[in-house]
């Protein structure tokens, strides 16, 4: 086995994988990048910024036959024999496949697996201004290049024409690889286009991509499967090059200061563990990862280093791997206490929203920017005032699901927005989350799992309100919640939907599920309501009455549960949890439903998204 590590220009490879020189080995699996991770490459490449290594295997190789496929988009002729197989930077190479070349339309989904079709344009004079807009710059329209909303009846943007695209400055990047074309598209077009802006994008951005390289790592044909099995292991399991913490670690332990103040070295990893320690008692807190913590470190010693500039052009504040390997010990020391107390203050914050351990936190992600947040604030992010706007901004973004990928802008975006909006509501800036947080009534149909952050927002909003358990008087506090094994159960059983003809959007949705106890659900099996209602009273010794007051606290109508009416009781608890999430939103729920133009259903997402967490029976499963 041997192998070579040449460059090759981004137009290569593009154009390589167009005309099938390189196609996937069939054992690959499919494209899975979504739209926003898709987004975020394409501004690294604006950028100039790289974007890791590709690794290639060169075919006719005697001891190693892989059946190809074209990349995900490409349609070859049948027969097409590749010159290279691409081993790793499949995603990465697909997503510029689609984006760049053809139509530029890409076949992605969003942050919770609904599918989409998008086109990306980039803002030119936006571009231009300054590198730290880029983010603002690069955006992704549906695929006839409208932007729309109110149900589609109103138009944000549109730049479904080349006309348009040109009045409004936004240059289409299925184009940036094709000089000729591209000039044509900027400097053509009976002066919508400013002739300053076409030149600067010309030269900063058509010319430097068209110039772009790619490093990778080419396996001759004298590679064996099993050396191409253990390197397809070793590239497959995670993309596991070092991480900034591994990284950090041999910088901190390197830190002459401290060695001599300290006479030993400091070691990030043992420091990590008694983080760990502290928080020990807190389980919302164990899905948290060291770089998190390095996150928000780099958060708040990037915001002190943009706050005390006097420069005209501050450092930005930054989440970006590159900023975390920029910090130093004592950046990193000045933050530790205050950022371990804010986690277990975070801990607290979850608690009160009635989400207590890991597995139920929606997004595990926004807590980074939620212990900012309150290390800026310090106590005043307990003030019943303060504190309930930042409520609000939780779950926008949990309901609006906004955390879902690439979340190191909106990280930022929050930190710089939130506080002094949290201190101020008549503030001018409000939080991009909490503007940008939409829901819709027909979501309520296709959240089915605790792969939906809104999901597992809505069971504890639930929970949060006058909910106590059916059969035991209990509310669904920290410690009840654990005792009675508490979970989100079937309010109509999965065996009476299907011998009555519920489909599964309708049989699946959150607003057929409540939280319930172990013991609760094992009384309810796979009985019809009207029954297992009767067995509840009976076995819990409560009136029919006291029963119904019960239900009332889970948002469920009992005169429609008592008569096994599905489709009546699904449509008032529908609208029970549109009120409930407007109460949380602070903002209307759109009634896309009763307006009759659905926007969302189960079909539009991603099969895995709705696969069953658990298959047992009726009475032993929960979601």
């Amino acid at each position: 086995m041997g192998f070579q590590t040449p460059m090759y220009t981004l137009s290569d490879y593009l154009e390589k994988t167009r005309d099938g020189r390189i196609q996937l080995p069939d054992f690959q699996r499919g494209y899975k990048w979504d739209d926003e991770r898709i987004r975020q490459l394409l501004i690294t490449v604006l950028r100039g910024h790289p974007m890791g290594v590709a690794m290639l295997l060169e075919t006719n190789n005697a001891l190693v036959r892989f059946k190809p496929r074209p990349v995900a988009g490409v349609e070859l002729p049948p027969e097409t024999e590749p010159e290279k197989l691409l081993l790793d930077g499949q995603q990465r190479l697909t997503s510029l496949t689609q984006t760049l070349t053809g139509d530029g339309v890409v076949a992605t989904k969003d942050s919770r697996g609904k599918r989409l079709e998008r086109r990306y344009f980039v803002h030119m004079e936006r571009a231009l201004e300054d590198a730290d807009r880029m983010d603002e710059a690069v955006i992704a329209v549906p695929a006839d290049g409208i932007i729309r909303t109110n149900f589609d009846r109103d138009i944000l943007l549109d730049l479904s024409t080349t006309e348009k695209q040109q009045e409004h400055g936004y240059f289409p990047l299925s184009l940036i690889l094709d000089t000729s074309e591209a000039s044509l598209w900027l400097f053509n077009n009976e002066g919508r286009v400013n002739n300053a802006v076409a030149s600067g994008f010309l030269a900063a951005f058509v010319t430097k991509v068209g110039k772009y390289q790619i490093p990778a790592i080419e396996l001759d044909k004298d590679t064996d499967k099993a050396a191409v099995a253990t390197v397809f292991e070793k590239v497959n399991i995670g993309g596991l090059p070092l991480n900034v913490f591994e990284l950090l670690t041999a910088v901190f332990a390197g830190d002459a200061r401290y060695y001599n103040e300290e006479g030993s070295d400091f070691r990030l990893n043992d420091d990590w563990l008694e983080t760990k320690r502290l928080w020990a008692e807190h389980p919302v807190l164990a899905k948290v990862e060291s770089t998190d913590f390095l996150q928000a470190t780099t958060i708040l010693a990037t915001r002190k280093r943009h706050l005390a500039s006097t420069s005209s052009r501050r450092p930005a504040i930054s989440a970006k791997r590159e900023d975390i390997l920029k910090l130093d010990l004592d950046e990193y020391l000045e933050w530790r206490t205050p950022l371990r107390e804010a986690f277990i203050w975070a801990a607290g914050f979850l608690a009160d929203r009635h989400i207590f351990n890991d597995r139920d936190v929606p997004y595990p992600k926004q807590l980074i920017p939620l212990v900012v947040i309150r290390v800026i604030l310090g106590n005043k992010a307990d003030m019943h005032g303060v504190n309930g706007r930042l409520s609000t901004w939780f779950w926008s973004g949990v309901l609006g699901e906004l955390y879902g990928s690439a979340t190191e802008t909106r990280f930022v975006r929050d930190v710089e927005g939130v506080p002094e909006w949290a201190l101020d509501p008549d503030a001018n800036h409000t939080p991009r989350t909490v503007v940008d947080a939409n829901f819709v009534e027909s979501r309520l149909h296709s959240m089915r799992t605790r792969n939906s952050a809104a999901y597992k927002g809505v069971a504890a909003l639930i929970m949060a309100g006058k909910a106590v358990d059916w059969m035991e008087n209990k509310h669904f506090g920290a410690v009840q919640h654990k005792d009675m094994a508490v979970d989100i159960h079937h309010i109509f059983p999965q065996r009476w939907c299907n011998l009555n003809g519920i489909d599964d959007e309708h049989r699946e949705s959150i607003v057929n599920k409540t939280m319930l106890s172990a013991r609760t659900n094992r009384i309810i099996g796979g009985a019809a309501p009207s029954a297992y209602l009767e067995k509840v009273t009976s076995e819990a010794g409560i009136s029919d009455e006291v029963l119904d007051d019960i239900l009332r606290g889970h948002l469920i109508d009992p005169v429609s549960l008592r008569a096994d009416d599905f489709h009546s009781f699904f449509s008032d608890r529908r609208e029970q949890l549109c009120l409930l999430i407007e109460a949380a939103l602070g903002k209307t729920v759109q009634r896309d439903i009763s307006a009759g133009m659905a926007e969302e259903d189960s079909s539009q997402f991603e099969e895995d998204s709705f696969a069953e967490e658990n298959a047992e029976q009726d009475q032993l499963s929960s979601l």
